[in-house]
């Protein structure tokens, strides 16, 4: 899953259109600059008692992203979570959480 997260950033950093999104997502997959910079944290199974609007997806798995894209602000927003589905075909993405930056100071 991480080299698979590692795809979609590349993916989505460069404009391409990735094949790994699902059919039926619903992610909102931003523009290419707010992809630069990340990349895959650790993968979890999904748990749909914090994730309750991705619950009704069908996710099997969930994997944060780490790092930030350049020149963010305080309120920036920024791809977050992706949330993956199995499907007979491999992992695909059926919908991304943005994350808003704060200022901690």
């Amino acid at each position: 899953m991480i080299e698979t997260t590692e795809e979609l950033v590349d993916d989505m950093s460069t404009d391409e259109a990735s094949g790994l999104i699902c059919d039926d997502s619903v992610a909102d997959l931003g523009e290419a600059a707010d992809w630069v910079g990340l990349s895959a944290g650790e993968p979890e199974h999904f748990v749909g008692d914090y994730w309750e609007k991705q619950a009704v997806l069908d996710p099997q798995w969930s994997i944060n992203l780490e790092g930030l894209p350049e020149g963010l602000s305080p309120g920036s927003t920024y791809p977050g979570d992706v949330f993956y589905r199995e499907t007979d075909e491999g992992l695909c993405v059926i919908d991304i959480a943005w994350s808003t930056l704060v200022d901690v100071g």
